[in-house]
């Protein structure tokens, strides 16, 4: 009876431990959270107050007079709708491109003997240190021949150039992972390559081809560099090149710049929230060793 008495105390006490050590963590994880998301949070509420209170001496964490004429003032004017739809259609480009060719290079690189393949593993490697002002000048003359300027297909290759090698070294360890009996009960099937790959490996591999989806459009959407050198006409620039227009030798109009870059930060942030879970289990669901 005394043992059972002792035993009980002790769950008590180790359930107690644990209740403090998970309430600990939590209190870390808000606290983390409060540091990352303040940021988002002040250009969040400046960009609903005026230009006087922003500079205002005495700090306010919420508008003191709330004014929405920044959004407005941005949501009514044309070319900012016009450079919103050349961030959708170069982001959208981007992925579509991006991941046709990526997805299908991942895929013969893992399933394939093909020659030189760590060679050009290591070049893909290679290819995303490379940092974009040094592909600027070649891409350039390149686009210039082929008479590619000031259209759409400029930057979409441009940035192409760096997600592709991001999609075929994330999932190519993916598709290692996967049976290859899966590709001989298709073939046993009828199913040749391609449509083994089409029926068979790219519904089970969804959750990386997501994944991918995902930072293929960010890559397109956050372009800054390629879109301001080979779109020389403003009607031509996305979101990320035309900020510019609202610093003038007048003095910057920092309300709007804030209500500017909302509008750039919440399709990335409904993006991440709505598809959390396929991102976390495609970067870690590949992650096998060879």
């Amino acid at each position: 009876m005394a043992q059972d008495v002792i035993v009980r105390s002790d769950l008590r006490v180790e359930s107690r431990r644990m209740k403090l050590k998970k309430l600990g963590m939590d209190l870390i994880a808000l606290a983390i959270a409060v540091v990352f998301l303040f940021p988002l949070y002040w250009i969040l509420i400046s960009s609903f107050k005026t230009d006087v209170e922003i500079f205002d001496k005495n700090i306010s964490f919420w508008p003191r007079t709330f004014t929405v004429l920044p959004w407005v003032t941005q949501l009514g004017d044309k070319e900012f709708l016009a450079s919103l739809f050349n961030s959708f259609a170069i982001a959208t480009c981007n992925m579509v491109l991006s991941t046709l060719l990526g997805l299908t290079a991942a895929y013969g690189l893992a399933r394939f003997n093909v020659p030189f393949k760590k060679t050009l593993l290591l070049l893909f490697l290679v290819t995303q240190m490379m940092p974009n002002s040094l592909l600027l000048t070649p891409l350039y003359l390149t686009f210039t021949k082929m008479h590619l300027l000031n259209s759409y297909p400029a930057p979409v290759m441009a940035i192409a150039t760096g997600s592709i090698p991001f999609i075929v070294v994330t999932l190519r360890p993916f598709f290692l992972s996967l049976p290859k009996s899966l590709d001989e009960a298709a073939r046993i099937d009828g199913c040749n390559a391609l449509t083994s790959f089409l029926r068979i490996m790219v519904p089970i591999a969804r959750v990386g081809i997501v994944t991918c989806l995902v930072f293929c459009f960010l890559h397109g959407w956050n372009d800054l560099v390629y879109s301001m050198t080979f779109n020389v006409k403003a009607d031509m620039r996305p979101l990320t090149a035309n900020i510019y227009k609202y610093m003038d030798k007048y003095g910057t109009k920092w309300n709007q710049i804030m209500a500017y870059g909302m509008i750039l930060v919440i399709p990335v942030v409904l993006i991440f929230v709505s598809l959390q879970k396929y991102i976390v289990g495609g970067l870690t669901a590949g992650a096998v060793k060879e």
